[in-house]
Order: C-alpha cells, then structure tokens, then sequence
C-alpha cells in the first residue's frame, strides 16, 4: 500500500477542520495502540484519546480538539463517518478489467455494459441485464431474467433466483441466495401441499447483503429491500416482506413473510419477527427479541414477547432476584396464616 494523501486532502474530502501540522502526508490507516507516523486513527471515545499521548499516531480523527500539544486532529462531529470514508480513500474496492471469463456460461440473450467483470465457473441464465461495472466473482449462479444495476458487486457463490432485480452500488457476500421460495406449505391431512411462489425480489440501490444471507422471493407481490439497507450475515427475510430504506439487520435475526418493516431501524442480533405485522420508522429491537405485534415509530424494545425497553431492563434485574423473593413470600404467607390462627382463637 503506496497510497499517500496530505492531511488537507483528506480534511477538504470530509468536511473536517485541523488541528495540527497543515503539512502532513497520510499513507495508511491504523488503531491508535498501533500505529505509525505516517497513520490515522479514529479515537471517538474517552478511552482512545486517553492513549493518544502513547501513540505514535501520525493524526487522529475525533469530534472536539482534546488540545494535545504536538498532536495532528481531523475534527468533525461525526468521527466515526469520517474514518470510514478515510478508509475507502486508502483502500477502495477492487477494480477489474471489463472480462468475461472463458469458463464462465452464459445465456441467450444476455447484454451488459461497460465495465463488466463476470470470474470463473460463473453461470449468467437467459435474458439477464447487466449495467455498467457489474462485478459477478466466481462460482456465481444468476437466474434467467435477472437485472442487476450499475456498480453492483456480487461475491463468489451467491445464487440469484430468476426475475431478481437488483439497484445500483449494491454488495452481496459470499453464500447468499436471493429469490428462493419462501416457506409456504398447505396442509392437507398429513401432507403439506407446497404454494409455488410467483413473485420476485426487488432490492433497491446501495444495499449490502451480508454473507450467507437467504431473501425469500414474494408468492404474489415482491418482496422488498428498501434503499440502503445494510444485514450482517446469517440474516433471513421470508417472502413479501418490506424494509424500509437505511434500516440495518444484525445478524442471525429473522423476519416472517408479509411483515413491513420501516426506515431507519435497528434489529439487533438473533432478533425475531413474526408474520404479518407492521414495524414503523425509527424502530430499535434488542437482541433475542421475539416481536409479536405491531410497533408504533420510534419504539425501542426487547424481550420475548416484547416490552418497552426501560421495563425489559428492571425485569432483567428482578429474575436473578426471584429465588429470594420467593422465600420471602413463602415465609410472609406462613406468618399471615399464624395471625389468622391466633385471631380465629
């Protein structure tokens, strides 16, 4: 990595003022335990800015000037955004030449843009669309009729299911699988009569989809990923379910098919969602919990069945309580029945 930026530079692409040597030159990005001259770091909190005077940090990215004499600062309110675009300025994605691998099969019909890059043993079904700067790494199978927007990147061993469509600046990971039929099965006696699934999945622009994802195409209407969006790995949305744009979904968390989720949410880790239910804007779901109902915008919840936050928290606190709150119960109800004797006396 050769890369050098001046402090300027990097200061004009992220709205941050300096403080410090006007005239430094940036080659890499670090932690501030670990770091060289020549490196920035993000020290956000208290705990990192603390360990600045033992670094060897060539500049730090924080939100107020801690006033270190001798120290280089990038200042912003948002530190954290900040570090992430210094970090795609050093290492930005990988960029191939426009290719079509020679093991690489594909269907009738097929047209793509400028740009495009599809690796080894990759299958592109019939009548796909690809835009400009489409990069399809290897091992991956898209579907007949799929489309898939400018600069979008799908990793090695993701399956696209046919009519997928797919917005512009889009990532998906390793192992996903997008469009599969949802879980629909009609019961007939003992047997369960499979519902063929005749939607599709619509992903909007500038999504990430984690790794080993599996979205579930609608069984009429489509299922929807909203503008924005970002999921960790392991993450499962069944069919005909809405997320609403910038919503995140951490990972191993579940929505049930026909679930609408709003924008700007939080479903944090192992989450659950059941069925046919609305969550609105603004929503923050605590890890493991199980939501049964609606949520009105701006809930913030855990637990299983869900509570408002604050009570979930006194509840936590409460359970480790219950073996000893048991006892005194035990031994209030003898003393009662006691005084209830002596007064019958």
């Amino acid at each position: 990595m050769n890369k050098k930026i001046s402090i300027k530079n990097l200061a004009r692409e992220t709205s941050c003022e300096i403080s410090g040597n006007q005239n430094l030159i940036i080659s890499g990005v670090s932690a501030v335990e670990n770091a060289l001259d020549c490196e920035i770091c993000l020290a956000r909190t208290a705990e990192y800015i603390e360990k600045i005077p033992m670094s060897k940090g060539g500049a730090f990215i924080v939100s107020e000037n801690p006033g270190l004499e001798g120290r280089t600062f990038l200042i912003h309110p948002n530190p954290y955004a900040v570090f992430a675009k210094i970090v795609a300025l050093f290492y930005p994605l990988e960029k191939k030449n426009e290719s079509i691998a020679e093991t690489a099969a594909t269907g009738q019909n097929f047209s793509h843009g400028k740009g495009v890059h599809v690796g080894e043993n990759a299958v592109i079904g019939n009548n796909v669309v690809f835009r400009d700067n489409v990069y399809i790494y290897p091992g991956t199978v898209i579907g007949d009729n799929v489309v898939i927007g400018d600069d979008t990147r799908i990793y090695p061993n993701v399956t696209v299911y046919s009519g997928t469509e797919i917005g512009k600046r889009c990532i998906i990971h390793s192992g996903s699988v997008i469009g599969s039929d949802g879980f629909g099965f009609a019961p007939d006696g003992a047997d369960w009569i499979k519902i063929n699934h005749l939607g599709k999945v619509v992903i909007s622009d500038d999504v990430e989809i984690g790794a080993c994802n599996t979205i579930d195409r609608g069984t009429f209407g489509n299922t929807i990923i909203g503008a924005g969006v970002k999921t960790d790995s392991q993450v499962h949305i069944a069919h005909n379910v809405e997320i609403g744009d910038s919503t995140i979904l951490v990972g191993q968390s579940g929505v049930a098919g026909s679930t609408k989720i709003g924008r700007n949410c939080i479903i944090a880790g192992k989450a659950g969602i059941t069925g046919h239910i609305t969550v609105g804007n603004n929503v923050i779901i605590g890890p493991m919990a199980g939501i049964t109902g609606n949520l009105k915008d701006g809930s913030v919840v855990s637990g299983v069945p869900e509570m408002p936050h604050k009570l979930w928290l006194k509840a936590q606190r409460i359970i480790p309580r219950l073996p000893q709150l048991r006892k005194k119960i035990s031994y209030l109800e003898k003393k009662i029945k006691d005084i209830e004797g002596q007064n019958e006396q």
